[in-house]
This record gives structure tokens, C-alpha cells and sequence, in this order.
């Protein structure tokens, strides 16, 4: 199939991938003077006189705003926010489908922080959750966390942490399968960016100590061009400060992970990593470096972002399960014990199948996942302490 040509076709027919419709009747007097006026008065003033009752009398409590500034969208960059709106809409039927979360897409038009963050905040109450979504960095960093201390609901940079909670999952088997372990492993991430930088973070959270990022500048280190996201990373990885290109930084690694370009990895740079080495060139739709080539280098275990390779990578394995199990403790906040649980939640429900090289992570369709994430995200927020209920 022409998936280019054939969803074009589609969305020229289906004229928008999500719609609203009404959770009650309005037929008759006596329904619409309880759904709306002179009855609906009522819970507004119950609201009025608490402010959380906006969660039980309204659909408030599993709604998420799914929000774009059209600066990063999918591979194709700053194609602006009306452009994006095709991806939002999908983000929101994927919310449905997945977490029967209700989700509504909005594409803001600025590139400026303060009017974006400020925009977000104005619009929250009427959210349970806010979905960043496609937000270039380094602003995409600053947004986020700015509406984290704004906000009283969870923030959660999709492209940041959901990419990061399912390479977490995938690298935690994969150690596993390799029989190696994840304290003495030591992994390269080739772009740092906003989904190689929260990678990096996570990757260090569940127990990863030797870490070179690498940028189009070289490994981060003292001395080469970094932004101030970057330059915090660099403080806290590559122990060795070593300073070099991608096939230094390969060089003996168990682990490679690509967020960055098509077929910069060379088969002699996998040869040169560790034995059993993980691999994961997840470059969108074209990878690092094609699997097949990959494996006849020597890579024990494969993963990409694509659907027609073993050991997809995909973000849809987390997020609707994480806002569904942060909306029903009405957590006020997506931390990182969430997202770790999370992570072992995905892991787990593949082992339970059985893992092996080319099964490291359930499969997208997988009706165990969304509830298994949820019911693991939910202990940890109440274990952590965010949890409202």
C-alpha cells in the first residue's frame, strides 16, 4: 500500500479523525432544562463554591489537551501549527482507542515561550491533563517545565518521556535476553535532542552508569557547542571524558539508541561494539542504519520505530496508559517514579509471554497494555504522593 497517496485519499474523506458527541439526551423540556439552563446553574455553583468539583461534575476528569506549536512534527520539522493538526488529531484517536481517554487537539501559533506557556495555563481548568506534543527543542524543555510549576495537573512532553518509558522497557529486556546488566552496560545515544536528552535521563534513573550522548557536534563534553539542556547531560554522563565522533563513542558499547538521521551507523561501527550488542536505530520512517545490516554486523537484539521490523519501539505503548492511570488517581503531577513504573510495567507484561531477540515488548495492539501501565502508573503516583484520590 502507498500509505502516503492512500491516507491523503482519507483524510480528504474523513474530514477530521475525531468528533464530539453528547454523553446525554436533549429530546424533550425536562432533558434540556437539566442539561442546560435553568438546571445546569446548579453544578455551576458547586463548582463555584469548590474547585475540585470541577472533576466530578464536568468531563474534566478524563479530558486531555493535546497542544502543538507545529515546530517539530513528525520528521517533516517547523511545518507550523495548522499542519500539524493531522498528527494532534491521531494522538487523540490513539488516546480513545487505547486508554479511553478523551483527548481534544490544539494547535497554538506562536514560537514564543511565555505566550505558549501562558496560553496553556489559561486554558487548564478545563483539562484533567495536558499532552505537549511536536515542540522543538531546546524551548520544548522550558515550556514543559515552566507549565509543571504553573499547573496543578499533569504536563507530560510525549515526545520527550513516552519515547523515553518505551526504550527504558525495550532496554531493560534487552539486557536481559544479552544477559547483561543494566549497571554494567554501557550505551550511546546518537541524538540530543528533546527525545535523546529525556532518554539519557531516564536511562541514568533505572540504573544505567556509563552513557555517551553524541550530538552533530560529537560526544558531549567540555569544550564543544552544547545548548544548556545539553551541557546538563554532558555533566552527568560520559564519566570518562571522552570527547570524539559516533563511531568513537560505539566503540565496545553493549548499547546503541538513535534518535537522529537516516544511515549515519555504518556496519563496521556495529562490529565495533561489545559482543550481543542492543541496537536501536529509531530514525523516523528511515532508521540509522537498516536492521538487516545491522544484524549481519553482529547486533544480537534490533529494535526501530517501524512497524514492519521486529521490536517496534512505539509511544503508543505508553501514553494512553499513563494518562489513563494519572486521571483516575487525579494525580497533579507525571513524575518520575510514574514513569519508571511505567517502564517495568511494559517489561513485565512481555515476559510474561516469553522474551526473546526479536520480542523485547508487547506488540501496539496488545489489549493487556493500556490497563497494565495504567494500574502501575496509578500505585506510583499514590506511593509517591501525587495522587488526589
Amino acid at each position: 500500500m502507498n500509505y502516503a497517496e492512500e491516507s491523503k485519499r482519507l483524510h480528504a474523506e474523513w474530514k477530521g479523525k475525531i468528533e464530539v458527541v453528547s454523553r446525554v439526551p436533549v429530546t424533550n423540556k425536562d432533558e434540556l432544562s437539566l442539561a442546560y439552563t435553568p438546571g445546569v446553574a446548579a453544578p455551576c455553583l458547586e463548582i463555584q463554591k469548590d474547585y475540585t468539583k470541577s472533576f466530578d461534575l464536568t468531563r474534566r476528569h478524563n479530558l486531555v489537551a493535546v497542544i502543538t506549536d507545529g515546530t517539530a512534527v513528525l520528521g517533516l520539522g517547523d511545518i507550523g501549527p495548522e499542519a500539524g493538526m493531522p498528527v494532534m488529531e491521531g494522538k487523540c484517536a490513539l488516546f480513545k482507542a487505547f486508554g479511553d481517554v478523551d483527548a481534544f487537539p490544539i494547535c497554538v501559533r506562536s514560537k514564543d515561550v511565555d505566550e505558549i506557556v501562558n496560553t496553556i495555563y489559561l486554558i487548564s481548568g478545563s483539562f484533567g491533563g495536558i499532552n505537549l506534543e511536536d515542540i522543538a527543542a531546546p524551548r520544548c524543555f522550558e515550556i514543559e517545565r515552566r507549565l509543571k510549576e504553573k499547573c496543578d495537573i499533569p504536563v507530560f512532553h510525549d515526545d520527550q518521556h513516552g519515547t523515553a518509558i518505551v526504550v527504558g522497557a525495550a532496554i531493560l529486556n534487552a539486557l536481559r535476553v544479552a544477559g547483561k546488566e543494566i549497571g554494567e552496560a554501557k550505551a550511546v545515544i546518537n541524538g540530543a535532542g528533546s527525545a535523546g536528552i529525556a532518554i539519557g535521563r531516564h536511562l541514568l534513573n533505572l540504573g544505567i552508569r556509563h552513557l555517551k550522548m553524541v550530538d552533530r557536534f560529537g560526544i558531549l563534553c567540555e569544550g564543544i557547542e552544547m545548548n544548556s539542556a545539553q551541557a546538563e547531560m554532558a555533566a552527568v554522563t560520559n564519566p570518562e571524558r571522552m570527547s570524539g565522533t559516533l563511531a568513537d563513542a560505539m566503540r565496545d558499547a553493549d548499547i546503541f539508541i538513535g534518535v537522529s538521521a537516516p544511515h549515519i551507523v555504518t556496519q563496521d561501527m556495529v562490529r565495533s561494539m561489545a559482543k550481543r550488542a542492543i541496537v536501536f536505530p529509531m530514525a523516523n520512517p528511515v532508521p540509522e542504519i537498516e536492521p538487516e545490516e545491522a544484524k549481519a554486523a553482529g547486533a544480537l537484539i534490533v529494535g526501530t520505530g517501524r512497524s514492519d521490523h521486529p521490536n517496534q519501539i512505539n509511544n503508543v505503548l505508553a501514553f494512553p496508559g499513563l494518562f489513563r492511570g494519572a486521571l483516575d488517581v487525579r494525580a497533579s503531577d507525571i513524575n518520575e517514579e510514574m514513569k519508571m513504573a511505567a517502564s517495568f510495567a511494559l517489561a513485565d507484561l512481555a515476559r510474561e509471554d516469553g522474551i526473546r531477540e526479536d520480542y523485547i515488548l508487547p506488540l501496539a495492539f496488545d489489549k493487556r497494555v493500556g490497563s497494565a501501565v495504567a494500574a502501575a502508573v496509578a500505585k506510583a503516583a499514590r506511593d509517591s504522593g501525587v495522587a488526589r484520590l
